[in-house]
């Protein structure tokens, strides 16, 4: 009975011993990989396609990082990058001469960066972290990047360019026409109290005034006898002499 007891007791132990370490192995065999779930970016930047890890296992020479591509107009995920205690970047496709290794394995870090972004690049990129032992939990992590056009920026020269050969002829141009707006009502002004000496009237070149002609009136022409009556028509019918000659309103 008691070498029954002994042997029942010793099987009990061995099952103990082998389900504590297979928990335990679980324990430590996880990795777990993190990735942005989306990037936007502008053609022509360079991207920085982050990735990080975590391990209950030291990265040793076995480790390796692989990163693959899958088009956002569909299709199967091709690596186009891999990393094993050193860097192996793509050496034909369209990212060659493209990618540049950023991370460091041992502060768990399998980042890349992406030169020249252009509008084919969309689509899912996938970071994959193997560090054996550790063989389970999520060794994947996915991030969508979206690569849209740039828009135009606008320089500090081209903005004075555009001052120097649009505003500043503009410019002359308005303090012009309000010069030649002003200008006409000063010469006009001048034009009024400046006589020319054609226009001077008889006698004022020689400084002689001329007193002014007294006009008949009604009165002294009904007076008139028949030969000064008939004088003054015939002086009438003459055209004027002096510019201030007026005509008798009788």
């Amino acid at each position: 009975m008691r070498r029954l007891l002994r042997g029942s007791g010793a099987v009990n132990a061995v099952w103990f011993v082998c389900l504590v370490s297979s928990f335990a192995s679980s324990l430590v065999s996880c990795i777990t990989v993190h990735t942005p779930a989306e990037l936007h970016a502008s053609k022509g930047d360079t991207i920085s396609l982050s990735c990080t890890f975590t391990s209950t296992s030291r990265p040793t020479s076995k480790m390796s990082v692989d990163w693959s591509y899958r088009p956002q107009s569909g299709g199967p995920p091709q690596t186009f990058f891999h990393f094993s205690s050193r860097a192996f970047p793509p050496v034909d496709g369209q990212f060659t001469g493209r990618i540049r290794w950023q991370g460091s394995p041992a502060q768990g870090d399998a980042s890349i960066s992406l030169i020249n972004a252009t509008l084919q690049d969309n689509g899912t990129y996938t970071c994959s972290v193997r560090n054996p032992p550790d063989v389970h939990g999520s060794p994947t992590s996915y991030t969508v990047l979206t690569v849209t056009p740039k828009m135009p920026s606008i320089r500090f020269s081209d903005v004075a360019v555009l001052l120097a050969f649009i505003l500043l002829p503009s410019a002359i141009i308005t303090v012009i026409l309000i010069g030649r707006m002003l200008c006409p009502k000063k010469q006009h002004n001048q034009s009024k109290a400046y006589r020319s000496p054609i226009e001077v009237t008889e006698g004022e070149e020689y400084g002689i005034h001329l007193p002014a002609e007294k006009k008949p009136t009604c009165c002294e022409l009904y007076l008139m006898d028949s030969e000064d009556e008939a004088e003054y028509y015939t002086l009438k019918k003459k055209p004027p002499s002096d510019e201030h000659y007026v005509e008798s309103q009788c």
